[in-house]
């Protein structure tokens, strides 16, 4: 029997399976999704949850390990770097740099390590595997004053293998991205313009020494630049 104020349909809604519920919406009959999809979907969002969370507590930690094993490295050799430091500090500097550099790749103080790593390398005479240090910086720390530095270490080894046009090369790119008033464009700047006199490009180094001068007229270096002018036969 009907009860009042019951009918047809809304008995047949009540014999509708927990399973499933459907309802009527504008002419259209909408399922709706049953507890156990609800669960097995609260479930999954959950879990993708806790995993985003875990992945950043363990790269958290990660990146205070990895800082406070370059910031020990660092502080530990900084005397590495001085022009009095043996043959053997150098050498356990490097030593202990590789080592950190390849436990923490990543870690933001990498671009950092691995320039002086470059530098220890490039004073041992390494050129070749100081170059690889300063690529690391650069691939690291894609902009900015060490990024600058990583550059100009580039063309520091080639000069120092006597591998004028590569060392030309890399100097240009390092002045590429760089104004007057930059940090290090002076130097780069001046760089460029020894390595392509010592290649024997003395037009090329001709109108660097002249670009130098246009661009930094009141540097301590001017009257220098004059002189290498001169000898080259040219004027400013």
């Amino acid at each position: 029997m009907f009860k009042p104020g019951r009918n047809a349909a809304t008995v047949n809604d009540a014999t509708v399976s927990h399973e499933q519920r459907s309802f009527g919406l504008a002419g259209r009959r909408l399922t709706m999704p049953s507890w156990r999809t609800l669960a097995i979907g609260a479930g999954t969002t959950l879990v993708v949850v806790l995993l985003a969370v875990g992945a950043w507590f363990w790269n958290s930690s990660q990146q205070q390990r990895g800082s406070a094993a370059y910031a020990s490295t660092l502080t530990t050799h900084r005397a590495a770097e001085a022009p009095q430091a043996t043959a053997e500090a150098r050498t356990a500097a490097m030593h202990d740099l590789e080592r950190v550099l390849a436990e923490y790749p990543s870690n933001v103080m990498a671009p950092q390590a691995a320039y002086v790593l470059g530098n220890l390398r490039f004073a041992a005479g390494q050129f070749d595997r100081a170059r690889a240090a300063y690529q690391i910086t650069l691939a690291r720390a894609g902009s900015g004053t060490m990024a600058t530095l990583a550059r100009a270490g580039v063309g520091y080894c080639w000069e120092a293998e006597r591998k004028f046009p590569e060392a030309t090369q890399a100097f240009e790119a390092a002045l590429s991205d760089l104004r007057p008033t930059s940090f290090y464009y002076e130097e780069l700047l001046s760089d460029l313009a020894r390595v392509q006199e010592r290649a024997g490009k003395k037009d090329a180094a001709i109108t660097t020494y002249r670009r130098f001068l246009k661009d930094l007229p009141k540097s301590p270096r001017a009257p220098e630049i004059r002189t290498r002018l001169a000898s080259l036969g040219a004027t400013p």
